[in-house]
């Protein structure tokens, strides 16, 4: 699969990053999710996982010319935690090609949202 880089917000070493592919798909890296509290909420599907994202990274979806404002809080966003951040589930990327093009430090990891249930944020 081949990233395309939109953006990061990156805030005291941490790295949410958004990636378009040429799957007609996006890779929303983020941080692992533990509370489990959210993660009892979560009925998850084998092959998927759930990354925490501040809101402020679905801006750079209009780069690849979505909305980048999200005004509906549909899947792919699960969960809206107490910080007010998104939770977003997809599948889990775990192809070694496509990992080597992202640095991912230990406590991120992403997932792969196809893009037509994006756009259904906006």
């Amino acid at each position: 699969m081949l990233l395309v880089f939109l953006g990061k917000e990156t805030t005291s070493g941490q790295s949410p990053t958004l990636y378009a592919t040429d799957r007609d798909s996006y890779v929303v890296q983020g941080w692992i999710v533990t509370d489990p509290d959210t993660l009892a909420l979560l009925d998850l599907p084998q092959g998927e996982t759930t990354v925490e994202v501040p809101p402020r990274l679905m801006t750079h979806l209009a780069k690849d010319g979505l909305s980048g404002e999200v005004a509906n809080a549909v899947p792919p966003i699960v969960h809206i935690n107490e910080k007010g951040n998104y939770i977003i589930q997809g599948s889990v990327v775990s192809d070694a090609a496509t990992l080597a093009q992202m640095d991912i430090p230990d406590h991120e990891t992403c997932v792969e949202v196809p893009k037509k249930v994006m756009a259904l944020l906006g």
